[in-house]
Order: structure tokens, then C-alpha cells, then sequence
């Protein structure tokens, strides 16, 4: 059976340049370890090493994170442990033919909104999203991205607005450290276009170009996904525990100390 594991793997000293630390050490009020080449390269990667690209990426990020205290302070695993166990956010085991993350989001009848809020469901994606930042796999080869619709409610389309709509398509597509290779929406109906009618005003069209939706057609989502990973239930032949969403948290949980770590970067805050 498969198990999901995560790279674990020494990165050597980088030659970051003079420019790159220059223009960090002239962002007075940022604080980021210049020091450590791990968090360093993660922003290096998906920028193809073009430093300028990456301090604007690494300025981006951090905004946000300062703008939307509700979504980003004291992002730690044991804060959403309640998304996770609800089986939303999840992993395959297995990366897909080029070596991307598969992170499956099952946001349709699995998700109670009076259980788990859209903040804490938003929440539980950026914390499993800074695990596979700093995977070097990942950091080269991205992530892709699964999101399974099947039962979606009215109810749950009511959660969203065209503020949410514009603020998590804003991070998606221009604040975080990670290649989004495609987006494949499976069990999608009717209602779900209603749904994307909210998030569409939003989509640049790099991204446009990286959405497909299959229904339940899952030959037509194997043409991207090769059928070994993934499970039966989107046409695959994967074995692995239904049960991933809740392992997740708990793995996550164990890096405790890491996320309080990079929860004291950012930008510096005013004190009143």
C-alpha cells in the first residue's frame, strides 16, 4: 500500500548573489533568515532563479500574509486538525508522471460548513502548501491540483463571494512559492457553475489555460494523470487509505516547531 512520504533532502550553500541579499537587507521592516539557503531556494525555484522575481515573489507573499491576519497569523497545523480529519485536504501518496504534488480538495458533500468555516478550510490549504514548498521535488516540478465537487450544495456555494473569490485567486496566482501546473475539477454539476461564475472576473489567463474540468469523465482526466496515481474512485489504480486527510494533520502536527518558525517571518507590524 502506498504511504506518503516527504523529501527530506540537505540543500548545499547558494551563491544567491549581492543583488538579491542586497535588496532583502534594504526591506527594512521584512524579516526573512537570509542565512538559510532552504528557505532561500524556495522562492529561488519557481522563479527559475531569477532573483529580482524572487524578492518580488517573497514581498508578495509576506504582504498578504500581513494583509489578512484572520487567514495567516498562527498558521499551525493543530489550529485546523478538524479540516483535515473532515478528509478535505489531502495528498496522494504518489506524485503524478513529471514528478508534481497531487493535492486533492474535496469541497463538495464531505464539507460541513458548520463544522469547518471557509477560513479554516483556507487556512488547512496554505498549511499543506508550505510542506510542499519546501520539498525540492516540489519546488521543481510543482503541484496539481484535484478538486472534487461531488454533492456540492447551495449551502456551500453560499459560503463564497466575490471578496473571497478575489482574495484566494490573488494568493493562488500571484503569492505563493509553488508552480500550479494544472487544476482538474472532477464530479462537477450544474450548480458548480454557479460557483465558478463567482471565481471567473478573477482568472488571469495563464491560469485560465490551466483548468480542466472532467465531470466524471475519468479518461478524460487520465489523459493528465497517469492512472497509477490515482485512486479508483477517479478512474485510477491506486491503493491507499481513505483515511490520508486525517494522517496528514497529525504528520503536520509533528512539525510544530517548523511552523512556528516560519510563522515569525514577514513584515514587521506597528504596535499600538
Amino acid at each position: 500500500m502506498a504511504t506518503l512520504k516527504f523529501d527530506d533532502k540537505q540543500i548545499p550553500y547558494l551563491d544567491l548573489g549581492d543583488g538579491y541579499r542586497i535588496a532583502l537587507e534594504e526591506e527594512k521592516s521584512l524579516y526573512v533568515p537570509m542565512d538559510n539557503d532552504a528557505f532561500m531556494i524556495k522562492f529561488l525555484r519557481p522563479c527559475k532563479y531569477y532573483a529580482q522575481s524572487a524578492f518580488e515573489l517573497i514581498q508578495r507573499y509576506y504582504r498578504f500574509r500581513s494583509k489578512h491576519p484572520d487567514l495567516c497569523d498562527e498558521l499551525y497545523p493543530s489550529s485546523v486538525t478538524h479540516v483535515y480529519a473532515e478528509g478535505l485536504v489531502h495528498f496522494l501518496p504518489l506524485r503524478d508522471q513529471h514528478g508534481s504534488r497531487i493535492l486533492v480538495l474535496e469541497c463538495g458533500k464531505k464539507w460541513k460548513p458548520a463544522k469547518v468555516s471557509l477560513t479554516d478550510l483556507f487556512r488547512a490549504v496554505q498549511i499543506a502548501l508550505e510542506a510542499g514548498m519546501y520539498e525540492p521535488r516540489t519546488q521543481l516540478n510543482g503541484a496539481v491540483v484535484i478538486l472534487d465537487m461531488e454533492g456540492l450544495a447551495l449551502s456551500q456555494i453560499m459560503q463564497f463571494t466575490p471578496k473571497f473569490a478575489a482574495m484566494a485567486l490573488d494568493w493562488i496566482q500571484q503569492c505563493t512559492a509553488m508552480r500550479l501546473k494544472s487544476v482538474h475539477i472532477v464530479n462537477n454539476s450544474y450548480l458548480f457553475n454557479m460557483l465558478f461564475a463567482i471565481f471567473k472576473p478573477f482568472l488571469t489567463e495563464k491560469l485560465r489555460k490551466r483548468l480542466f474540468f472532467h465531470q466524471k469523465d475519468w479518461n478524460s482526466l487520465m489523459a493528465h494523470l497517469d492512472a497509477k496515481c490515482l485512486r479508483p474512485k477517479y478512474g485510477g489504480t491506486l491503493e491507499c487509505l481513505e483515511t490520508d486527510g486525517q494522517l496528514l494533520g497529525e504528520m503536520f502536527e509533528l512539525y510544530h516547531k517548523e511552523y512556528e518558525l516560519a510563522n515569525s517571518f514577514g513584515y514587521l507590524r506597528n504596535k499600538d
